[in-house]
């Protein structure tokens, strides 16, 4: 049996691994639009994740009449969690040698003023009190959030009231690194083939029920035969899935957006002062897309601050890709979703398109009120992040992911955006887990999982505290977030 692949970003190449790991005996094919792995969105200024862990993410932690529904935030952390887990497997099997490659720890931090200082506060007290988030740190005091997040400090008045949390085994994720190792074991020890420069058209059953892949390369149109089928191609998962003919296809469109940040190369010395990653709040009225943050990352041993987003509307399902394609994409029936979107939510689509016509000066005002001072500190340029196709499924628009499988088994795709490659491990096991069923009754994919995932239970993480602890524990130090000294903490709130 084979299994096709489309798309050799951190979904599709995290699948690929996971698949010939447990099932050995499966041929496993990659195919690539672009020239290398992790190119696309994955790519590390194409994404704007650091490791989305829900620490600091005020969008995960919704507020309805000052009641914190801290669910989603849990389901993030846990399937992070499972997500260390595999990467950890891959540092101790050789595949990556050094995980300050891809992995670096740093602080996950959230500030706001004082309109909305009681709203944190009561977050904190929600969120520290589960084992998840014990380590959480909370203070109004001007000098202690300025220990933490200096740049976001520094240039303030001590008259303003802050209030700022911290949470210190956060991390610094470089996904398109990740992806270009897992791709290079892959192909190295799995046996998994990747054929880069390949652009599928189209994909359809043939009488026999097998899926043919029609694209096209340098050398001219190539055809492959699929008995499962994987798209995990970003926003060119929507022209496929239309072509398809699949039955749930009328079911979805793409929703494209856009982003920019501001780019800014800085020192080693520099990073080690600030190494952190500061999530504000969106303005009144705003979408969840719009929150405001100040990362450092670290990409082929330079770090970099970059503050945004900057979110636009672009009528383009990938980067490097033009308008004409996402047109052609379009069917008659995808039209109601797109009217409703554009009434239903025309705050955002309004503010998309200011955000487009939005210039330098006006990106640096942003930055000023973020962090006063810092756009003067270092020499910044804008840069266009990837792109994001959202979900309009029935007509109403989403903001997470989705996995689709067929009911027979043989066609899934992935749809969405964020939080997206941080929990890509979790994710690809759930649809390996529904496409090959079986697998929970062999008994080398139970052993394997088991070594892959020691705990992939994602209840059994929110409701076990020393199973997580014991978990966590174990995967950061091989990952090496955390110092052995702050390992010896296990519980309680700092």
């Amino acid at each position: 049996m084979n299994l096709i692949i489309i798309g050799a970003g951190i979904m599709g190449t995290t699948l690929a691994v996971l698949a010939k790991e447990m099932v050995p005996s499966l041929e496993v094919t990659i195919l690539e639009r672009l020239d290398g792995p992790g190119e696309g969105n994955s790519w590390a200024f194409n994404n704007a994740g650091t490791g989305h862990e829900a620490n600091c993410e005020l969008n995960y932690t919704p507020v309805d009449q000052e009641v914190i529904s801290v669910e989603k935030a849990l389901k993030i952390h846990a399937q992070f969690n499972v997500a260390k887990q595999f990467w950890a497997y891959l540092v101790r099997k050789g595949a990556i040698e050094d995980p300050t490659s891809f992995i670096n720890p740093t602080k996950h931090c959230t500030i706001v003023s004082e309109p909305s200082i009681n709203m944190l506060r009561l977050r904190f007290k929600e969120m520290s009190a589960h084992h998840f988030f014990e380590h959480m740190k909370f203070s109004e005091d001007f000098d202690e959030i300025k220990n933490w997040i200096p740049f976001t400090m520094e240039g303030r008045s001590r008259d303003e009231k802050m209030a700022a949390t911290a949470v210190e085994t956060g991390t610094d994720v470089n996904f398109g690194a990740l992806t270009e190792q897992m791709a290079a074991y892959a192909v190295r020890e799995l046996g998994v083939q990747i054929e880069f420069g390949t652009h599928v058209r189209r994909v359809h059953r043939s009488p026999a029920g097998q899926w043919l892949v029609e694209a096209q390369n340098d050398a001219g149109p190539v055809q492959h035969k699929a008995d499962v089928l994987f798209v995990g191609a970003g926003g060119g998962a929507f022209p496929i899935l239309k072509k398809s003919l699949m039955p749930f296809r009328s079911r979805f469109t793409g929703f494209p957006v856009g982003g920019r940040f501001l780019q800014a190369p800085i020192t080693a010395e520099q990073a080690e002062q600030y190494r952190a990653k500061t999530y504000g709040k969106a303005e009144v009225g705003a979408p969840p897309m719009s929150v405001p943050h100040l990362d450092l990352r670290m990409v082929d041993n330079q770090h970099y601050l970059l503050f945004g987003p900057f979110a636009s509307f672009k009528p383009v399902l990938e980067k490097g890709r033009g308008f004409f394609d996402y047109l052609t994409s379009l069917r008659l029936h995808d039209i109601p979703g797109l009217l409703n979107v554009a009434l239903e939510h025309f705050p955002l689509v309004k503010y998309l398109v200011s955000e487009s016509f939005k210039g330098k000066k006006s990106m640096f005002a942003e930055l000023e009120k973020f962090a006063p001072g810092l756009g003067d500190k270092f020499d910044w340029a804008p840069v266009e992040a990837g792109q994001r196709v959202q979900i309009i499924k029935d007509g109403a628009l989403q903001m997470g992911t989705e996995i689709i499988v067929s009911t027979d088994r043989t066609y899934s795709t992935l749809l969405g955006a964020s939080p997206g490659a941080s929990v890509s491990p979790e994710v690809m096991l759930r649809c390996l887990e529904r496409l090959f069923p079986s697998l929970g009754d062999d008994e080398h994919a139970s052993r394997k999982k088991l070594e892959l995932f020691p705990e992939d239970n994602l209840d059994v993480l929110a409701n076990n505290p020393d199973r997580y602890r014991e978990i966590r524990d174990s995967v950061n130090r091989t990952l090496g977030i955390i110092t052995p000294e702050s390992n010896a903490v296990t519980g309680g709130n700092e």
